[in-house]
């Protein structure tokens, strides 16, 4: 059922909705309740390549309603866990705001006419960053991130007991199931990908500890900006 049958008749599927989802915060997740239908959106006008193609997850509206309610959980600490240098889904921060910091930063660059040493500006684009999310690395982030083995598990069971059909032409392929990978369309997955991302962070971090990359100062006194983060771009 879509979500609009839900919303209409609240009253009297409710309750029982209610018990279904503290059912599963408490216990098991029931058959079927992951179950996901992918529909291949396209990236441009004529796709002929798969990787034209934008796979978005259309998962069981239950599901959803557990989902949100973790990610509305895990939004709150983030800011504790994650790097400001990450700004995109990020509570009270705008994918806007590292963009602007990193125009500035070019602006300087290119206006730079003093000193010997020169410098230089790299941007890295994740190729399906989310497709390529390893299961077992996200669980070790989230453990080494200090979080309970009961949230780390109740994590590991949304992402883990997914089953996928794809809908091409409106048809359904057979069910399948992956071994890595976060959904778009997930309500969590975005939360779930900066935790993966914080560990490329921390070797950012490490690397100008250790002296061999050197952010970059605009002036005497500003703060030295070696790396920004915008979801999969860095």
């Amino acid at each position: 059922m879509p979500s609009i049958f839900y919303k209409s008749f609240w009253d009297v599927v409710g309750t029982k909705i209610t018990q279904e989802v503290l059912g599963f915060l408490n216990g098991p997740m029931p058959d079927g309740w992951n179950e996901t239908n992918i529909i291949l959106i396209p990236k441009v006008n004529k796709p002929k390549r798969v990787k034209d193609l934008r796979p978005i997850s259309l998962c069981n509206v239950v599901y959803k309603i557990i989902s949100k309610v973790l990610a509305n959980r895990l939004k709150k600490v983030l800011p504790e866990i994650i790097s400001l240098s990450q700004s995109a889904f990020m509570p009270g921060q705008l994918i806007s705001d590292n963009i602007l910091v990193a125009y500035e930063l070019t602006h300087y660059m290119k206006n730079k006419r003093v000193g010997k040493t020169g410098c230089t500006a790299l941007k890295l684009d994740m190729s399906k960053a989310y497709d390529w999310v390893e299961w077992e690395f996200l669980r070790r982030m989230m453990k080494k991130m200090v979080f309970c083995k009961q949230w780390v598990d109740l994590i590991m069971k949304c992402v883990c007991t997914v089953s996928y059909r794809i809908r091409v032409n409106g048809d359904l392929s057979n069910d399948f199931k992956p071994e890595r990978g976060l959904r778009q369309g997930d309500p969590l997955s975005p939360y779930l990908f900066l935790i993966c991302a914080e560990g490329f962070s921390v070797l950012q971090k490490r690397a100008e500890e250790d002296e061999k990359i050197q952010g970059i100062k605009v002036c005497q006194g500003a703060l030295s900006v070696s790396y920004l983060l915008f979801a999969d771009d860095s």
